[in-house]
């Protein structure tokens, strides 16, 4: 596990909470996420929520990313509506985003403790799920 934190994007961190504060309305969206990829655009979404699970904002990012052309995404994080800051990934999103940036970073902690860290250092002792991956090449 890596103990060094990265620089924290505020600009990153802002355009999640100004999505959360204008786009997120009663029950079905309560978190917003941005993303900044790797050629610098930042990409936001809401999470859309529903009793049978639905997606998370980090992976409704994942999903407008793509449709916007960017595939590889440097940092991301989310925030709650309400005002309720910085909330870290859970746990299937942690394990969703090692899987899809393994070199991504993520913005965790509160207030004056805001720091960027790797995804894998979300999830020590983690399933890769790459790892595992049937080589096709070699039947």
């Amino acid at each position: 596990m890596t103990t060094q934190t990265e620089h924290v994007d505020r600009e990153l961190i802002e355009a999640a909470a100004h999505v959360a504060r204008m786009r997120c309305r009663g029950d079905n969206h309560t978190m917003a996420a941005a993303a900044r990829a790797r050629d610098g655009r930042i990409v936001t979404a809401v999470n859309a929520y529903h009793f049978t699970g639905g997606p998370c904002a980090e992976l409704v990012v994942i999903g407008a990313a793509a449709g916007q052309g960017a595939y590889e995404l440097d940092t991301i994080v989310a925030v709650g509506d309400r005002d309720r800051g910085v909330v870290p990934p859970c746990g299937r999103c942690r394990q969703v985003l090692l899987d899809y940036f393994p070199d991504l970073k993520v913005i965790v902690g509160a207030g004056d403790h805001l720091r960027t860290v790797p995804v894998a250092d979300l999830l020590p002792e983690t399933y890769v799920w790459a790892d595992h991956q049937l080589d096709t090449e070699s039947y």
